[in-house]
């Protein structure tokens, strides 16, 4: 089966989308084959954090010119504050995206799941760290998850579809960087496979995780807050799974302190209160456990 079909297949390109471009070879591979699936319109995001970016934003339009798909560039103003320069960047697209009323398709492909599972892995010790990117996230699509890096060059190629390289996506100043040309590299050394194996994992994690969810529901039966006692007789898996999602839910947000402190929280007396940091506390009262901000 070839590209455009496998993506087809995926259903996620089964209406109207807004393609995130950049003008590299992943997102013109994906602009292309949505043009030939749906109704799709692009959004390249000039940042002005690199000399070549004005070139970037010419070389969309003239590949939107050429495929017959609207296109609207945005020009960002670089915050003067220091901080993380590639989550303000996301921030930015995704903020613009969203207004459109579409989904929004970007080009992470399978390459892009291993590198996410492995510098997940390596910066933060939780299960979650190991599912990767969903292929649908919301009104966020992405078609490419099962399509590589090679791949999508083949493509571009092979249509004659020229694409853009950033320099900065070798530079070893970022860790995602670090994580492609060094640890990734170094795995395909002891595995050839290595890449496909660690994108087939985070695809079983994510059956499974769906799995645990499920008995996590049945442990809590969409309540608030739930007994101590009960908890306390759980699995320590389940535990910390539980205390998670009460602390999530009660907060509206994602709290992974919440599961490294389940034993601390476990061991509250009645009553007592435990500042979990990220803004959350554990409150016990009357033999119940619930969280709230702080």
């Amino acid at each position: 089966m070839d590209l455009l079909e496998r993506v087809r297949a995926t259903g996620l390109l089964d209406e109207p989308v807004l393609v995130l471009l950049s003008g590299g070879r992943d997102s013109v591979c994906l602009l292309d084959v949505a043009a030939r699936l749906t109704d799709v319109r692009a959004l390249h995001v000039d940042y002005g954090m690199r000399e070549a970016s004005g070139a970037d934003a010419a070389h969309c339009a003239e590949l939107c010119r050429r495929l017959e798909v609207p296109l609207e560039v945005h020009r960002a103003r670089r915050p003067e504050k220091p901080g993380n320069l590639q989550a303000w960047a996301r921030d930015v697209r995704h903020g613009l995206a969203a207004r459109s009323g579409r989904r929004v398709a970007t080009g992470h492909t399978a390459s892009d799941q291993a590198e996410t599972v492995l510098y997940r892995l390596a910066s933060s010790p939780s299960r979650r760290a190991l599912l990767g990117m969903r292929p649908r996230d919301g009104r966020l699509v992405r078609p490419l998850l099962g399509v590589t890096r090679e791949e999508t060059a083949a493509h571009c190629a092979a249509r004659g579809l020229p694409w853009r390289e950033d320099e900065s996506n070798a530079s070893p100043a970022f860790a995602r960087s670090r994580v492609r040309h060094g640890l990734l590299a170094a795995l395909r050394e002891v595995h050839p496979g290595a890449e496909a194996n660690v994108v087939r994992t985070a695809e079983l994690l994510r059956d499974e995780a769906e799995v645990l969810d499920a008995v996590v529901d049945e442990v809590l039966g969409g309540c608030r807050e739930v007994e101590l006692e009960r908890l306390r007789a759980l699995p320590a898996a389940l535990q910390r799974l539980a205390v998670r999602r009460l602390a999530e839910d009660a907060l509206g947000r994602g709290l992974p302190r919440a599961a490294r402190r389940a034993q601390d929280v476990l061991a509250l007396p009645d009553p007592g209160a435990l500042d979990l940091g990220d803004g959350a506390r554990a409150l016990v009262l009357d033999g119940r456990l619930r969280f709230e901000a702080t």
